[in-house]
């Protein structure tokens, strides 16, 4: 080899972005290693020239591929590590192949390549979390697409594939797997191999591979594979194919310059000392659109997008032996184009004159679109668009930072919207994120171009007010209600939105964003409180019944766990013996902080924050347990257990029920659930229903609270009522309120015509007994027998007062025995 030829491919491969290593094949010696070689590993290339290519060996593979001459021959690429000077091991794709030495010489060379995917590896480590669903088209470049899933089974392919692979039209209609996975593998011409690699993948699923596959007929396939994963774990494999027959029919008859330009990774161009292009590699021509480009001027393929100095400051760097980079806008015809990272570096004559340049352009393209999808996913919201709370905040700290010098005023609104899982519940979620849009669109309309609106998420919307005060705020406030209160049309469909507001003013209701949206929030809490559809400003005393509830509502949620939550019992008495004949279930807190907390407040609470599920769910366990128990000691007492109306509406509330009695072995006429009228009032059909199914499975209902809601006395004639309970409101008058004693004999007529039993609640005298006796009630419950107890002390209460069953009471009621008032048991006479 001449030596201004050899000083002239020197040159060119110093001027490739790819580390070149030429290696010696019999001695495994470097004889030359381009500038990026010595970058991208560290050493100097004059101390590379002559060292064991073994050195830049940082896995096993490539050890065992430096020892078997027989991968040489048809050359390999890879992705690997390769052993820098510093010791670091930094990740590349490797390719080597062999090719012809020297003129007159009779060993070959290795042609070893490597690019540098650190920037690569540490961009795929950031966007992992917010761009999974991109990786597989990051890393895939090919036309073929072929999606596996974990045990090999195929979720999707293209069409490019069915092209590629020549799949019948019958495989593309009956989509077998197996068939289609077989007759792809029946093309391969190495087919031992094929199957060995595809079971490392599956061994391996985390590992990226690129293969070469030879097909029957001549077809040259390049196969790449990358695993797919969600949040992290591998959930199946996607492999890319291209046909690369005619590249590698080019590459055959192609000299070293020659493979080096048309397999490079990069694009390449070629131009004359006029800077008019004479070449283009594959990669080129798919970057610039496949257009011709002989005789295309450089400066024409950027456009008037270029710095006015470039081509000057190339030229500069030609002068110093260097080369010119940077980036660019590479124009691809019909008003496209991209971004591209451009490396000009200039070939030079014996003469020492530039008579041929040649450009390596790597595409950006989607290293800014992902760059793009970063930023908008950090700083917007997904559904409708608007800033988020990140944008939010730094508008508002800009904001505050121009205010210290201004003494500007703000405000910041916090909307959300009343009842809007309604609309999610009644219409579906996907039509309740059209109706968010819509909602965004008419608070934008109500803005100034200065005021920002992002949301938070959820139905909930935060408004920044530049200079605004109080007046100017309370204006805006009432401008967006009235605004929300046009009605909506969505699909054909009419319907409202009304949302509350509460509002926080800048510097007097907070110094930072937080505080001031904690404030608003508290304001809008309060709206909600009375009655929703309106506006408040934040309020300092606002803060101190909201932090006091707060608490108390945590530590209700961590009461069960730290069992601070008790069920106790209250027996209910036969009036005729004064014996028991059944219990209530009655749910007692204590906490060590807030003391005894009273039913009234907590329950309340509960329902409200439906946590209330919860506590019911552990007090009908609870009950049914205590029940069992009695009823194994030869007490066979009925318990009454307090259901709520969102317990009692929960999808498996009956079949829980039935496990319920089924585990504990409690005979399912010793329970009694006691409801409200109003449960049985709302969706009657579907309550109902529900009723049904639990006396169905022999458990009694009891009405509680009778005569204090809007009574509809047609549920008691047509729903399978066990008992109703007299409330202490009405028992409390007797017995010398007429009203409440009118009412109370009323009750009592009512349910002896139905058939029904009637307990009275609240007895805390003798008299309110003896009235209750005249009046023909026969049962009772209070503090005049007991409050509610502890089981330890419920029991020794059983054992005080006695236990009259069932069967002993009802006999007395119908005449038919009479009840033993002496001892401690009843007794027939």
């Amino acid at each position: 080899m001449s030596q201004p030829f050899e000083a002239f491919w020197h040159q060119t491969l110093d001027a490739l972005l790819e580390a070149v290593w030429l290696i010696d094949e019999d001695t495994l010696c470097i004889r030359f290693a381009n500038r990026a070689a010595a970058k991208l590993s560290g050493y100097d290339r004059q101390a590379m020239h002559g060292m064991p290519v073994q050195a830049l060996a940082a896995t096993p593979q490539d050890l065992c591929l430096w020892e078997d001459a027989s991968q040489w021959q048809t050359g390999s690429q890879t992705l690997t590590q390769v052993q820098c000077r510093d010791g670091l091991l930094r990740p590349v794709e490797q390719r080597l192949e062999r090719i012809a030495g020297p003129s007159g010489s009779d060993s070959g060379w290795l042609l070893l390549t490597m690019l540098d995917r650190s920037e690569q590896a540490h961009t795929e480590h950031e966007l992992e979390g917010l761009l999974s669903d991109l990786r597989a088209t990051l890393d895939s470049t090919a036309d073929g697409m072929l999606v596996c899933s974990q045990d090999g089974s195929i979720r999707a392919f293209n069409h490019r594939l069915a092209a590629i692979w020549d799949l019948p039209r019958h495989m593309l209609v009956e989509r077998n797997d197996a068939s289609i996975l077989d007759y792809m593998a029946a093309k391969v011409l190495d087919r031992e191999g094929y199957a060995l690699r595809l079971e490392e993948l599956r061994r391996q699923p985390l590992i990226d591979s690129t293969d070469v596959l030879a097909l029957e007929g001549g077809k040259i396939i390049e196969r790449r594979s990358v695993p797919q994963l969600k949040r992290g774990a591998p959930v199946g494999r996607i492999h890319t194919y291209r046909d690369i027959t005619r590249e590698v029919e080019v590459q055959a008859g192609l000299q070293l310059a020659a493979r080096v330009f048309d397999c490079s990774l990069d694009a390449i161009f070629i131009a004359d000392a006029g800077h008019r292009l004479v070449r283009a590699n594959p990669a080129c021509l798919r970057l610039m659109g496949d257009h011709e480009v002989a005789g295309r001027s450089v400066r024409e393929m950027f456009g008037c997008s270029a710095p006015a100095n470039w081509y000057g400051a190339a030229a500069q760097e030609w002068s110093s032996g260097g080369f010119w980079q940077g980036n660019l806008w590479l124009e691809q015809g019909a008003q496209q184009r991209c971004a591209v990272r451009l490396s000009w570096v200039a070939l030079r004559d014996a003469q020492d004159v530039v008579f041929q340049t040649i450009g390596f352009m790597r595409d950006l393209t989607q290293q800014q679109q992902a760059q793009q999808r970063i930023e908008e996913l950090a700083f917007s919201d997904a559904l409708t668009g608007l800033p988020n709370r990140l944008s939010l905040a730094a508008h508002v700290a800009q904001a505050i930072e121009r205010a210290a010098d201004t003494r500007e005023v703000f405000a910041i609104l916090f909307i959300d919207l009343d009842h809007f899982k309604i609309i999610n519940d009644s219409l579906g979620h996907q039509f309740g994120d059209r109706v968010l849009k819509l909602v965004a669109e008419r608070l934008l309309s109500c803005l100034r171009s200065d005021d920002m609106l992002s949301r938070l998420g959820g139905d909930e919307f935060v408004l920044y007010l530049q200079g605004c005060d109080e007046a100017l705020a309370a204006s805006v406030a009432q401008r967006i209600l009235r605004e929300m209160l046009r009605p909506f049309l969505l699909d054909g469909i009419g319907f409202s939105v009304q949302c509350s507001i509460g509002v926080a003013q800048y510097p007097g209701h907070g110094h930072t964003l937080d505080e001031l949206i904690m404030q608003a929030d508290t304001a809008m809490y309060r709206v909600k409180e009375r009655g929703r559809g309106h506006y408040s400003f934040y309020q300092p005393q606002m803060n101190s019944g909201l932090l006091s509830r707060m608490k108390l509502e945590h530590a209700m949620r961590q009461a069960l766990e730290h069992g601070r939550m008790a069920v106790f019992f209250q027996p209910q008495v036969h009036i005729g013996s004064n014996r028991i004949v059944g219990a209530e279930a009655l749910l007692r807190w204590t906490d060590p902080d807030f003391g005894v907390v009273s039913p009234g407040v907590f329950i309340p609470m509960a329902e409200e924050s439906g946590y209330i599920v919860t506590l019911g769910a552990w007090v009908l366990e609870q009950s049914i347990r205590e029940a069992a128990r009695w009823s194994e000691k030869g007490l066979p007492l009925k318990v009454s257990v307090n259901v709520s109306a969102l317990e009692f509406r929960q999808p498996d509330f009956v079949e829980r029920l039935r496990s319920l009695l089924a585990h504990h072995g409690l005979p399912s006429h010793l329970l009694e659930l006691e409801l409200t009228e109003s449960i049985l009032l709302q969706d009657a059909q579907e309550m109902a229903a529900r009723v049904r199914s639990i006396a169905d499975l022999g458990v009694g209902l009891v009405i509680d609270d009778f005569g204090t809601g809007y009574s509809s006395l047609g549920y008691l004639k047509k729903l399978p009522i066990a008992k109703i309970k007299i409330d202490q409101s009405f028992v409390r008058g007797l017995p010398h309120d007429a009203g409440d004693r009118a009412i109370v004999s009323a009750i009592i007529s009512l349910g002896k015509a139905l058939g029904t039993e009637v307990v009275a609640e609240g007895v805390e005298t003798g008299e309110q007994r003896d009235c209750l006796r005249a009046l023909h009630c026969h049962f009772f419950q209070g503090f005049l027998c007991s409050p509610g107890l502890p089981p330890d002390a419920f029991g020794a209460r059983m054992s005080e007062l006695g236990v009259l069953v069932e069967d002993d009471w009802r006999a007395a009621l119908h005449g038919g025995a009479e009840v033993n008032l002496q001892g401690g048991s009843a007794e027939r006479q």
